[in-house]
């Protein structure tokens, strides 16, 4: 593992006013949102929707590196230029997610664990030789009655441990992404509590795998109310319980803290990073940024619809989204952006 290289690459991928771009959606994720816009769910759509993509004027401004899928990675643009040659030509960084999805965990009603770890070093071999540079693997920790189990919370914190583990020796910069999602009732005060433990639970699981911390990237969520609750906090107090949360929990040797969007509209999104730079920018140890998928990539979706003639508008549109999480990541985003 050459830490200085692992390093350098954690630099470059928090550096200045940028964020991360995911765009790694599965085939069966990406056919669905799809499916809801009547675009065809074929690999010719689903090329022709990432090459509308990678192609975004003026998108390596904003984005630092993006996050690709299996599929992804190997595609080419109508003319045969790999996707990751036109990322790297516009100063992205090409990475991959890898882990296979989050299953029903045995014995543990309404909890998940993440598979993918059988042959991940050879599969880490193979994205770095195609250009990949950093990975991301998922857990999905669901808030409800009597759950999280700690079992569940230290399962999925050891294979986040034993993929990052992974990464490093391949040469790859893992990030680390334990979501607790927004699915359920529950209040801020009890996604804060749970966010906390998981946390923590990763973070030691790290350590007892000798992972370099100064060498990944923490994808969390914000600290939010269920999408069920009552509870509406404002931007400044969900700001507070989320980097009271990090404060907490997340080395100062960490390079970078990129948020999730987990289903948040892309408005709230901005809004709500822009408020903890604004708020806490100063006692902040880690650059915290953005890795949003939907909310960037929704209005260019809906704009698309799948037609070529729509191509331009959705990549204005797609573009003008990670400008404001640009914004947003300087404390510099407001509302006006909005209607420019």
């Amino acid at each position: 593992m050459e830490t200085s290289t692992l390093k350098s690459i954690a630099y470059q991928l928090m550096q200045g006013s940028k964020g991360l771009l995911a765009m790694d959606e599965s085939t069966a994720t990406c056919n669905k949102r799809f499916a809801e816009l009547g675009i065809p769910q074929t690999e010719e759509y689903r090329r022709k929707y990432r090459d509308l993509i990678v192609n975004a004027p003026g998108l390596g401004d904003y984005i630092s590196g993006a996050i690709l899928f299996d599929e992804t990675i190997k595609q080419s643009t109508a003319d045969g230029t790999l996707f990751v040659d036109i990322l790297k030509r516009n100063g992205i960084i090409p990475g991959i997610k890898v882990d296979e999805g989050a299953i029903p965990m045995l014995g543990f009603p309404g909890e998940k664990i993440t598979e993918g770890l059988d042959g991940l070093g050879e599969r880490l071999k193979a994205y770095y030789n195609l250009g990949a540079r950093f990975a991301k693997w998922r857990a999905v920790i669901t808030i409800g009655t009597e759950i999280p189990s700690t079992a569940c919370i230290k399962a999925n914190a050891y294979t986040l441990a034993r993929y990052a583990m992974f990464c490093q020796e391949a040469g790859l910069v893992p990030i680390v992404e334990p979501e607790v999602v927004m699915d359920g009732r529950h209040s801020l005060a009890r996604c804060a509590e749970v966010t906390t433990e998981v946390l923590h639970a990763v973070f030691n699981a790290l350590y007892q795998h000798r992972v370099d911390m100064e060498c990944m990237i923490l994808k969390p969520n914000m600290v939010l109310p269920g999408e069920g609750s009552a509870e509406k906090p404002g931007a400044d107090e969900i700001a507070e319980a989320t980097i009271k949360c990090f404060l907490r929990t997340v080395p100062a040797t960490v390079p970078g803290i990129a948020f999730l969007s987990g289903g948040q509209s892309p408005q709230l999104a901005s809004e709500r990073l822009n408020r903890m730079h604004t708020q806490f920018g100063e006692v902040m140890p880690w650059v915290l940024t953005f890795s949003f998928s939907r909310a960037v990539q929704q209005p260019a979706l809906e704009l698309w619809q799948g037609k070529d003639e729509n191509i331009v508008a959705a990549q204005k549109a797609l573009v003008h989204r990670a400008a404001c999480n640009s914004a947003a990541k300087m404390g510099q985003y407001s509302s006006e952006m909005e209607t420019v």
